[in-house]
């Protein structure tokens, strides 16, 4: 029996935490929907079908969700909106520096929204609704302290390295401070991550399409890379950001209205804890042992694994995301960029995690609404939108799933620029045409735009294969961004740290993940090796894998550095601390960082508190 049930609770295997409610279908090998029908009175009520009309359910006939003519209008208008952004910037981008880059003369306030934005794509939107589906409340911990942390201690301490060599990637950064072999490997493995990414964005705005509007998966998929392509090919970074900045007033105006309105209809917080196990309601309560909780993961696991490992390598290392504080207009709103953004971030469970934990409440309930099924589980990745078809009414459904759109589009295009960012100067200029003109450059960053986009189509279909996505991204995370952020922090903080060592320990932080992931199992996934341990959850699988990339990085890149011959200090000021001078402004205390982080921390450290 798992020990986080009650004895009263239904007692299911831990991949599927609940019972399917409403349809009394004979096999539970068919598939089950919920869909919004709209009848001609305008009411819209829930119905549960089975895909071929099996014996025991009354409905055997799909029913999809019927748009009216407001939602059309503002879909199309949307379309047409990010269309424009891009057809009006395409006069500006006249060079490969305003195309990849920016330009480096974008304002804070656009920096700080789009740092939090780049986040906000299919992974974060669709993926945190289905974890609080499938996880409660302790989906928060991507939040709380596997983002907001990680962002504080990227602006305040390796901000100042990342724009003040002025390197124009990440990749380039190591190649500054190291070697070319370890930017090469670098950029390799961020250009695969990035395509993979963007691949879950196009994969879950396919299934949206085909469960909000009838159409095919391949229709669906192709649909959203021409429009992504159209406006990344014509307005490049610059267009990517303003769009992150429309995408996030959209996200905030069409999700909200969802967790108020599913978490009145399930009785409020009350109702919710009434319904669900006290483990889904609990950030903190029931992490002292991996039976005990639904993400399965141990105290320790989740720390080490997400709060450190997997939080500092995305938000301190990956491009995506670093790139748009390193396209403000000064080092402070460089700075700052990361430190703004965390407000908003702290705010962003009660959008995006709420509709999650209120749809599985509402399902136990039985009073309408059920999440629909996937094999003998749940299909998590439908919870949002299948919400959204239940309670938003014309008009207000069109601006939801006009935010659900942006959010998976932006989430492609900000993928997508990151890539053809560094494949054209860490890759193509670096090592096959290193003293080509600027034109040629910005010619070869516009078809690299396609080109990734024609990538992205085909993982769209390998992240089909995973019941919830938000895995699969971490899985992603553990093999590319852990063993990175260990050669990060002993590069920018330990001067004795070498090129050979770096080098090495990235490979040794690779080859440890593929190795835990082949000889450990999770929910089916892994094992490929074969199976010496077998992990509660693939969540839990997955922070091991960062936590023992990590660590083999670190202990190799640390034996290896002192084995090998140290880089001269005058090569490294400006890159390493102990070495470089960090500027101090003379600004008003609200635009310093140190002041802004330790308020970011007070709030983070309050809410995690109330939800104990």
């Amino acid at each position: 029996m798992l020990s986080w049930l009650k004895k009263s609770d239904v007692i299911l295997p831990r991949s599927d935490p609940y019972p399917a409610i409403g349809c009394s279908c004979a096999s539970r090998k068919q598939t089950q929907f919920l869909s919004r029908q709209v009848p001609a009175d305008g009411h819209a009520g829930a119905v549960c079908f089975c895909e071929s009309g099996a014996r025991g359910c009354s409905h055997g006939k799909a029913i999809q969700v019927t748009l009216s003519a407001v939602d059309y209008v503002i879909l199309v208008l949307y379309f047409a909106f990010v269309l424009g952004i891009g057809w009006r910037l395409r006069k500006t981008v006249t060079s490969a520096g305003e195309f990849l880059t920016g330009g480096h003369k974008v304002p804070v306030w656009i920096t700080s929204l789009a740092f939090l934005a780049a986040n906000l794509g299919a992974q974060e939107v669709v993926g945190m609704c289905a974890s609080g589906a499938k996880y409660g409340i302790m989906t928060s911990h991507f939040y709380w302290i596997g983002a907001v942390p990680a962002m504080l201690f990227v602006g305040v301490f390796m901000m100042p390295f990342y724009y003040g060599s002025k390197a124009r990637s990440v990749p380039e950064y190591l190649r500054m401070r190291f070697d070319e072999k370890t930017r090469g490997l670098n950029a390799l493995s961020f250009a695969i991550m990035t395509i993979f990414s963007s691949g879950i964005s196009m994969y879950a705005l396919g299934k949206m399409f085909q469960l909000v509007l009838g159409w095919s998966f391949d229709a669906s998929v192709i649909l959203s890379a021409l429009i992504v392509l159209a406006y990344t090919y014509l307005g490049g970074l610059t267009s990517a950001i303003y769009n992150e900045v429309l995408q996030f007033f959209l996200i905030v105006v069409g999700f909200s209205p969802l967790a108020i309105l599913s978490v009145q209809k399930a009785g409020g917080w009350g109702g919710i804890q009434q319904r669900l196990p006290g483990v889904m309601t609990h950030a903190w309560k029931h992490v002292g042992n991996a039976q005990d909780n639904p993400m399965g993961v141990e105290a320790f696991g989740l720390v080490a694994g997400l709060g450190f490992v997997l939080s500092f390598g995305y938000w301190c290392t990956d491009f995506l995301v670093v790139q748009r504080a390193m396209a403000a207009d000064s080092m402070s709103a460089a700075r700052r960029t990361p430190l703004i953004a965390a407000f908003p971030k702290m705010v962003m469970p009660f959008i995006v995690i709420l509709p999650g934990i209120a749809a599985m409440a509402l399902t136990q309930m039985g009073t309408g609404y059920t999440l629909p099924a996937k094999g003998d589980g749940y299909d998590y990745d439908q919870a949002l939108t299948t919400m959204m078809a239940q309670f938003y009414p014309s008009g207000m459904l069109g601006v939801g799933l006009t935010a659900l759109m942006a959010s998976f589009m932006s989430g492609m295009a900000g993928n997508v620029t990151a890539f053809n960012t560094v494949f054209t100067f860490d890759i193509y200029q670096s090592y096959i045409r290193p003293n080509a003109s600027d034109k040629h450059y910005l010619a070869v960053g516009r078809i690299t735009t396609v080109v990734g986009i024609a990538l992205s189509i085909a993982t769209a279909y390998l992240a089909a294969q995973f019941n919830n996505i938000m895995d699969f991204l971490q899985l992603v995370f553990g093999f590319v961004n852990a063993p990175l952020f260990a050669t990060f922090l002993l590069g920018m903080f330990w001067k004795r740290t070498t090129g050979h060592g770096a080098f090495v320990g990235l490979v040794s932080g690779t080859l440890a993940a593929s190795a835990t992931h082949g000889l450990s199992m999770a929910e089916g996934k892994g094992g490929w090796l074969g199976s010496i341990h077998t992990f509660p959850s693939q969540m839990a699988q997955n922070f091991w894998i960062a936590i023992f990339a990590w660590s083999s990085c670190f202990l190799v890149t640390l034996v290896v550095s002192l084995m090998t011959k140290a880089h001269e200090e005058s090569t490294l000021r400006g890159l390493v601390y102990g070495l470089t001078e960090i500027p101090v402004e003379n600004v008003a205390w609200y635009h310093r960082p140190g002041p802004l982080a330790l308020i970011v921390a007070g709030l983070l450290v309050l809410l995690n508190l109330i939800f104990l």
